[in-house]
């Protein structure tokens, strides 16, 4: 999508000022394609150059309102049946989730607890939108509602993924996965040496101990005393 046929789609709906056209995307718009002032009525001037709009009317204080041609139509009817969208490549928030074995799972929690959180206050601002708006009568409103639909699923739909998400940092399955990864990393130490037994040649203290008496075979317990049993023999 382009701001491009933005304005477009809502001059087809019906003529307005770069005033009225900023007061719809600020109202219906600005969580699908949101716009500045600036970007607006610049993109007006280009539409009418191009002659895909046109001044329809002037008013008071310099107002102009603006109308579609029908070059503009055409080119908003290509768009919607010829070109295919083009959704969302990249996701931020889904790629630090492939990552979160980086962090504790206290911090992975935390993540995941204020992604639900952020969308829980997206959707509260489409229901009050849902609730407000005017979404009788004319096409725009119709199919706008439907859009806002979407944007209350999402958003809700996100949300329990989020709650469901933390939760499982905490289930049987992640804690044998960060056992099994603290596991192998200690293999993969190279300052990790596995503890060994000091050497004992059990038959040749047995001999000793049976020759020198109990005493000495309290001594031999201890590994000092056993290397001073083999000075001894020498």
């Amino acid at each position: 999508m382009s701001l491009r046929h933005a304005v477009l789609g809502l001059l087809a709906a019906s003529p307005a000022s770069g005033y009225d056209l900023m007061k719809t995307f600020d109202l219906s718009l600005a969580h699908v394609w949101p716009a500045t002032q600036s970007q607006v009525y610049g993109e007006l001037n280009k539409l009418t150059s191009a002659d895909l709009i046109e001044v329809a009317s002037h008013g008071p204080r310099g107002r102009k309102e603006y109308a579609i041609t029908k070059a503009g139509m055409a080119e908003l009817h290509h768009w919607l049946t010829e070109v295919e969208p083009v959704g969302p490549q990249r996701h931020d928030g889904l790629l630090r989730v492939f990552f979160l074995g980086a962090l504790t799972p206290l911090e992975a929690r935390t993540y995941l607890l204020q992604q639900a959180e952020r969308s829980a206050r997206a959707h509260a601002d489409y229901r009050a939108l849902a609730d407000v708006g005017d979404w009788e009568g004319e096409a725009l409103a119709v199919y706008g509602r439907i859009a806002l639909e979407f944007g209350l699923r999402q958003t809700a739909m996100v949300e329990e993924w989020a709650n469901w998400a933390a939760a499982e940092i905490t289930s049987d399955q992640a804690r044998r996965s960060r056992e099994a990864a603290g596991a192998t990393a200690a293999e993969q130490d190279p300052e990790h040496e596995p503890e060994h037994e000091p050497e004992q040649n059990s038959e040749q203290d047995s001999e000793q101990v049976k020759a020198r008496g109990p005493e000495y075979g309290t001594e031999l317990e201890q590994p000092q005393g056993r290397e001073r049993a083999r000075k001894r023999q020498q």
